[in-house]
């Protein structure tokens, strides 16, 4: 029962995106200028719009729904009709972050996607974000490789992450987003992967849940120190770092910690 399909989220699991600090600032910027008149009346305020708050509301919703999640959450009237207005300033903002290299890859996350692939498993990324593609091809394999002194037989020069997968589902229209299965079913569907031979690698509730009902292994990092909401939501291993993960337990289609990690 080998694994044949590994299927990774990208923000906050692949990569250490500006998404959060762009959601909290474009906010901000709106309490201070336009919803000015509104601000009174909502529970908002900048050091209540935590990374946490942010996991918890935000992650893994499409940017719409992220919007609307985020208003609600703060109580700020008429948020149905507000949020596509908080996404589109949260969108130039993002962009203009990413455009000026203000994010970087995990790079446990990229080791572990090397791993993956040495073990003959075919790996997805699949992102409600928009702004996963642009992440996944800045970030070069190549000199991560090199500034890790890594000699790995699928690195060749100008490699991009987004070139090191076998399918990528970042920013495609999804009729329902998580923890809905969907986009992790179809994830599955494009390798060419029953949905019960693949593993998930989540870092929200939410995402987890979505493994979950789409009955595949999930497995949870916690970056943020939430391993209890996400063993809570049904992952089969909760790590802090994809580097606690056996290499030799995924090739033989389980997942468990390392050896050192269990005994520690």
């Amino acid at each position: 029962m080998r694994f044949q399909g590994g299927i990774f989220d990208v923000d906050g699991v692949l990569v250490d995106s500006p998404h959060s600090r762009a959601w909290r600032e474009a906010l901000r910027e709106l309490m201070e200028s336009e919803w000015t008149d509104i601000a009174g009346r909502t529970s908002y305020s900048a050091g209540r719009f935590t990374p946490a708050v942010y996991q918890q509301v935000v992650a893994g919703l499409p940017r719409l729904a992220g919007a609307r999640a985020a208003l609600e959450y703060f109580n700020v009237p008429d948020a149905g009709q507000r949020a596509e207005r908080y996404a589109a300033v949260k969108q130039d903002r993002v962009t203009r972050l990413i455009e000026s290299g203000q994010f970087e890859a995990f790079p446990d996350a990229l080791r572990f996607v090397l791993a993956v692939k040495s073990a003959g498993i075919p790996v997805a990324a699949a992102s409600s974000s928009k702004n996963a593609d642009l992440l996944l091809r800045m970030i070069r394999m190549d000199t991560f490789a090199a500034s890790q002194d890594l000699h790995h037989p699928l690195i060749r020069p100008g490699l991009s992450l987004l070139g090191l997968l076998d399918a990528d589902l970042s920013g495609r229209d999804i009729a329902r987003g998580k923890p809905d299965p969907l986009i992790f079913l179809t994830a599955a569907q494009e390798l060419g992967a029953p949905p019960g031979r693949c593993f998930v690698v989540e870092d929200a509730g939410s995402g987890v849940r979505a493994a979950r009902a789409g009955g595949m292994a999930a497995l949870g990092v916690a970056r943020l120190g939430d391993e209890q909401e996400l063993g809570e939501a049904g992952a089969d291993l909760v790590v802090s770092t994809l580097d606690e993960v056996s290499r030799e337990a995924l090739a033989a289609g389980r997942l468990e910690r390392t050896i050192m990690q269990r005994r520690g």
